[in-house]
């Protein structure tokens, strides 16, 4: 008989908890439990990313968030998260032992969270919930692709967060403004990315999230490698603050099947150059889909 699937970092299934909002999986780079806050569930996106695993070809769900439904299910799960009933349940009692800590509260889904009307409100909620089950050691975080910091409800709402102990966790996926409307999907200006980047930076500490892949064999090229060190390196020259760049590769199914992954040796040529400036890097194996 074939032994069960155990749960692992390929496996972000909305499914694995029958949730609208909210949904916990262990994540590679979060090193643990990750509780999902989905604030994009119509999957409207300003990004079109070809390695993002979110089915777009199915339509999504109503595009305004109801903060009491999105309290109802986080106060339940951050619940069973504290108590540690969670590791109990199907799939996360296959979670190894090691993994088996709740790390954050992360801002993700299926679009930009920075764009929902109810941001703002969503991290107020998050933060009571966190105090309420005495988790003050679970941060939350915002995954984001930073193109709306400069609007004031985002800056005001990254206030917020920066308040509650919250990080944000940015993207960066590449150097040159033709790779970046390739590689996420957009015509949006890479120069207001950079600028909202900075401003962030200068802020407050930030983590770049930075995605390498291959179109079938091709990775990024020398140039667009050495332009990526360079936005880089142009963020700290501006007395931005980077904690850390994560690299990594594709990991779960992507939406255009012809990409690959990048092979390690490749991640950490890319992470290495990013410590040659100072800046902490960790590298995150992707794998075949």
């Amino acid at each position: 008989m074939e032994s069960p699937r155990k749960l692992d970092f390929g496996d972000h299934r909305r499914i694995l908890w029958d949730n609208r909002y909210i949904y916990p999986v262990v994540s590679r780079r979060s090193k643990g439990l990750s509780i999902g806050v989905n604030l994009n569930p119509d999957k409207v996106c300003n990004f079109d990313c070809p390695y993002c695993q979110v089915d777009r070809t199915t339509p999504g769900g109503k595009r305004d968030v109801d903060l009491a439904v999105l309290e109802e299910e986080l106060d339940a799960l951050l619940g069973l998260a504290a108590s540690g009933e969670i590791w109990k349940h199907k799939p996360f009692d296959t979670v190894p032992p090691h993994l088996q800590r709740v790390n954050d509260v992360a801002f993700a889904g299926d679009g930009e969270p920075t764009t929902c009307k109810q941001f703002q409100g969503s991290l107020e909620l998050v933060g009571a919930l966190l105090k309420r089950h005495d988790l003050g050691q679970v941060r939350p975080i915002v995954l984001t692709n930073a193109t709306v910091f400069h609007r004031p409800k985002v800056a005001q709402a990254l206030e917020t967060l920066d308040a509650l102990g919250g990080q944000i966790w940015a993207k960066l996926d590449a150097g040159t403004e033709p790779y970046f409307h390739f590689v996420d999907g957009t015509t949006f200006p890479f120069s207001r990315v950079m600028k909202n980047l900075i401003a962030a930076a200068q802020a407050r500490p930030i983590v770049l999230q930075s995605m390498f892949l291959r179109l079938w064999e091709l990775g990024p090229s020398d140039a667009e490698i050495q332009a990526y060190w360079d936005r880089i390196a142009e963020i700290l020259d501006a007395g931005g603050q980077i904690e850390l760049v994560q690299v990594y590769s594709i990991a779960r199914h992507p939406a255009r099947p012809i990409l690959r992954m990048l092979p390690d040796p490749e991640l950490e040529r890319i992470a290495a150059g990013v410590r040659a400036l100072g800046v902490p890097a960790e590298i995150y194996s992707g794998r075949e889909t």
